[in-house]
């Protein structure tokens, strides 16, 4: 496993050795062990989710507050996403910045991103399989969502023209600036 730290340390593209031949391919999708020891962490995983998504389905941004503040391991199994964190603790360097990255089942790329990012995601191909490991349980009271099209974010999701297609909940998500974000997050 090769895990790559992003512009925003704390967030890193996994990437697992994929061993492969005529008959298809084998990759670890997760190592506990590996991964700890390559990303610094030690968290648990104590939730696994699954959703599917067709073409122009945009997720996000999603966050929970602490105490259920969670984690997230991200993969994509079938299809393409365009995947996004954004820092949102208030005492961090790159606190208001985000990052992005192409999640597909053709490169078995994954995303950690830690406890204290809002999380999102757009349907690039015509249907996605996404896949994450979480550090906490959903808890609906804790889950909170930023606007996706949030102007000071200014994320450049790859829409070519499209109107995404959102969730009720994540149509009336808060600005940046409006967004419940507890201190010390």
């Amino acid at each position: 496993m090769k895990a790559t730290p992003t512009k925003i340390p704390d967030v890193f593209v996994i990437e697992p050795r994929v061993f492969g031949d005529e008959r298809g391919f084998f990759f670890e999708s997760f190592n506990e062990q590996a991964f700890n020891d390559a990303t610094g962490n030690s968290l648990p995983f104590v939730q696994d989710n699954h959703s599917r998504s067709v073409k122009g389905v945009l997720r996000g941004l999603h966050y929970q507050l602490p105490p259920k503040a969670q984690g997230k391991l991200v993969r994509v199994v079938q299809g393409e996403v365009f995947d996004v964190a954004v820092d949102i603790r208030k005492d961090s360097p790159t606190y208001g910045q985000w990052v992005a990255e192409v999640l597909s089942a053709d490169n078995k790329k994954q995303l950690w991103i830690p406890p204290g990012f809002a999380h999102g995601f757009l349907t690039l191909s015509d249907s996605a399989e996404f896949l994450y490991k979480t550090t906490d349980y959903w808890s609906p009271e804790h889950e909170r969502a930023i606007k996706w099209d949030d102007a000071s974010l200014n994320i450049p999701w790859p829409l070519h023209g499209l109107l995404p297609t959102l969730a009720a909940k994540d149509a009336v998500g808060a600005t940046f600036t409006e967004a419940e974000i507890p201190a010390g997050f």
